[in-house]
């Protein structure tokens, strides 16, 4: 089992700095070009060969640098010994917001929705413009700094208390297990307690903008997460169904 310390998030490069990429791909010509053509626009690039590399790499640099070392991710899924959507999801689920963009030949619609539904932020598919890859690259790193805040030590609401930098959800004293979406549904909420969220914006928070799918996504992440959090499901105490608009925590 692979290890990386989420705790640690990337710190976003200063307005006028290009960023730190990795770039994780296994055919060596690409390889070369996207590195070539990155660091022309200013880029500091680092490279693996496959996913096995990669995530040695980010586990040791971040250990040796005390932060997770990269501001995005290029990341292919067809690679060698751990594949591009293992990778993506290890990073997810261990709390990570590293922007990733996927660069994979798999062009059909069911494959763009995996690698997006799995974390990726971006997905562009073999073969591409790199002038459109470096526009993409911008927006990644440009969205990821327009958003980016310091996460609290903990946030707390009744019984519950979330730990963002540790990814850990404490419930009346016992650590619960949520999935990703799950865990993402209960930091949105518990960073805005009271706020009512529509499912589109639900969709858009915790799925992205690009999630193509039913809104009754939503729905079923949120019974889910109330069979893990509340004492009786059928009569919620923390989240609460707003009818007409959407959901709210308490």
């Amino acid at each position: 089992m692979f290890s990386i310390d989420s705790s640690k998030s990337p710190t976003m490069p200063e307005i006028g700095q290009t960023g730190r990429i990795l770039v994780v791909e296994d055919e060596a010509l690409i390889r070369d070009m996207l590195v070539l053509a990155l660091e022309e626009e200013g880029f500091s690039v680092t490279t693996a060969p496959d996913g096995r590399t990669a995530l040695n790499l980010i586990s040791e640099t971040t250990q040796k640098q005390g932060e997770f070392p990269f501001d995005a991710m290029i990341l292919d899924l067809m690679l060698p010994q751990v594949n591009g959507l293992d990778l993506c999801r290890l990073l997810r689920h261990q709390g990570n917001n590293v922007p990733i963009l996927i660069l994979s030949a798999k062009v059909s619609e069911t494959d763009r929705v995996l690698g997006l539904e799995v974390g990726a932020d971006d997905y562009l598919t073999k073969p591409f413009s790199m002038r459109e890859l470096v526009a993409r690259m911008r927006a990644l790193l440009r969205r990821q700094r327009l958003n980016y805040q310091p996460q609290p030590q903990t946030l707390n609401f009744g019984d519950i208390t979330l730990y963002p930098q540790e990814c850990r959800v404490i419930v009346r004293g016992e650590e619960l297990n949520l999935s990703p979406k799950e865990y993402r549904l209960l930091d949105l909420f518990m960073s805005s307690p009271r706020r009512v969220w529509s499912r589109d914006q639900l969709l858009d928070q915790v799925w992205g903008a690009d999630f193509i799918g039913d809104s009754k996504t939503v729905d079923v992440h949120i019974r889910w997460l109330r069979e893990k959090l509340e004492r009786d499901p059928s009569q919620p105490e923390y989240i609460i169904t707003v009818r007409g608009f959407g959901y709210r925590l308490g």
